[in-house]
């Protein structure tokens, strides 16, 4: 379903700053069943290899996306968009720019896992080129649900981002 340029919401995608994590928190709150803690955000953000950017829209945080930085791979942690922005291209703005930052030569690709019953987000991934390549057992401490692992690779990039309009809830 393609997108009209009136509904798509332009986001500026920068580094995810302290002041960030009041609203962060806000949209991860009402994103997930089972939703990071503040602690969680620190903990991961202070690890060498993470990163956290936010998508802004005017002076409002509407997105944000947790990643690590591995040999070569991404792997993508966190990803939401505020409920009230959601199906306006804000989390394919986001994945762009993560998509941005593969090459041929050293990040080949991006992974994540998602939830066996986060249909949407499945659904978002799969529109944005990710295929599922593993199911992963029991894979959450707070419940007993499998977790798909998606991946997308460099050489399918510009394929997938070829389509703008993708529909989008909290991955």
């Amino acid at each position: 379903m393609a997108m009209t340029m009136s509904t798509k919401l332009r986001v500026h995608i920068r580094w995810m700053i302290r002041r960030d994590m009041t609203e962060v928190l806000d949209i991860e709150r009402l994103s997930f069943e089972f939703p990071w803690l503040e602690e969680d955000f620190i903990r991961s953000l202070r690890q060498r290899n993470c990163i956290g950017m936010v998508a802004e829209q005017g002076d409002r945080v509407v997105g944000f996306m947790i990643y690590e930085l591995h040999k070569t791979r991404l792997h993508l942690l966190n990803f939401a968009v505020a409920p009230n922005v959601r199906r306006r291209a804000v989390g394919d703005q986001m994945i762009r720019k993560l998509v941005g930052k593969l090459s041929s030569q050293r990040r080949t690709k991006i992974t994540l896992e998602v939830r066996e019953t986060n249909l949407d987000a499945q659904l978002f991934f799969r529109q944005s080129g990710f295929v599922a390549v593993d199911v992963l057992r029991d894979y959450y401490d707070d419940s007993p649900e499998d977790a798909y692992l998606m991946q997308l690779t460099h050489e399918t990039k510009s394929h997938s981002m070829m389509d703008g309009g993708y529909r989008r809830l909290a991955g």
